[in-house]
């Protein structure tokens, strides 16, 4: 039987030691902030708001949706990457700050993988080539055989972002050189613009134009993912029209500040790919047409994702000189 000199001992141990601690219950036993790095509304917030409530019933503590948006999301990000790594502050991770800011940026106030603890890919929204019902292209060949003589404008939401460099590789592969990039200060303004018939057509995430998609106001001519969408059959793929470079999307991950104890990470990593297959989610991802893997990349297997397309989309940037900043 112990006695109480070796109960204070292993009291001392639990305080001193972060497993022991978490094995005793110890985390979290107050609120988590979950940061969003971009506006509400956006995907990055629906996700953020989807995942928080589930994260809760896990763990047993709140879990509260923090919006920290500015400069594409990299202010968000950073304050994640100097919060204590304690588990009370996660991020819900985005490529467009990790992989195509820090391909296309000169310098960050953080390193992408070195001050996070990445943990799980959530989800992955495709890129779609969009433009008017009216318009004259019907397929992605007739828009870039235009392109390929006179200028064919497409919008993006800004400089270095990921339609952007989509749209950079296209026109390479397609020697289609008059595919003329028009940035603007987010999506909503490209898609003014495209509806005002100021541009042809717009590269933009899938998930911001469902809707119009479904009413007929908008027609894709190309998707960036491996395979068609279950719910948009009649969108063809990028790949499968001839350019099978082009079939990255961007993903939504869950990170934290880099030295997150392991079992706190350990224990995140193993609840949250079953939350996210479940069916009040997935339904929700469905109508998004943003989707988890299966299985979900976790640990190092997600890092090394991230890694591949920093140096992928670096490459990129770097052929066609694209540089914010």
């Amino acid at each position: 039987m112990l006695n109480r000199r070796h109960l204070l001992g292993l009291s001392a141990a639990a305080l001193a030691t972060p497993g022991l601690a978490l094995a005793q219950g110890a985390w979290p036993n107050r609120p988590i902030r979950l940061v969003a790095q971009f506006p509400p509304g956006g995907l990055v917030d629906t996700v953020s708001r989807l995942l928080a409530p589930q994260l809760a019933a896990a763990l047993g503590q709140s879990v509260v949706v923090e919006n920290r948006a500015g400069a594409g999301g990299v202010i968000g990000t950073d304050v994640v990457a100097k919060a204590p790594a304690d588990g009370y502050t996660l991020l819900v991770s985005h490529a467009s700050v990790h992989v195509f800011a820090t391909a296309t940026r000169p310098t960050l106030p953080f390193d992408p993988i070195g001050d996070f603890t990445h943990m799980v890919h959530l989800v992955e929204a495709p890129n779609i080539i969009l433009v008017r019902a009216d318009s004259p292209f019907q397929t992605l060949e007739q828009y870039v055989t235009a392109a390929r003589t006179r200028a064919v404008r497409f919008g993006s939401s800004g400089i270095g972002s990921a339609p952007h460099l989509l749209g950079a590789m296209l026109s390479a592969e397609a020697r289609a050189p008059q595919l003329d990039h028009i940035p603007y200060a987010g999506s909503a303004p490209a898609m003014q613009d495209l509806l005002a018939r100021n541009i042809e057509s717009m590269i933009d995430p899938i998930t911001t134009n469902v809707q119009q998609l479904r009413d007929g106001s908008l027609r894709a001519l190309a998707v960036s993912t491996p395979q068609r969408l279950p719910a948009f059959p009649n969108i063809p793929t990028f790949a499968e029209l001839g350019f099978p470079k082009l079939t990255s999307g961007q993903w939504l991950g869950l990170s934290a500040p880099k030295g997150l104890p392991a079992p706190i990470a350990a224990r995140l990593t193993e609840i949250v790919p079953p939350i996210l297959q479940r069916p009040e989610l997935m339904e929700r991802f469905v109508s998004l047409q943003t989707m988890p893997r299966s299985p979900a990349p976790t640990g190092d297997a997600f890092v090394q994702i991230i890694r591949q397309e920093i140096a992928e989309w670096t490459a990129v940037a770097r052929q066609f000189n694209i540089v914010v900043g």
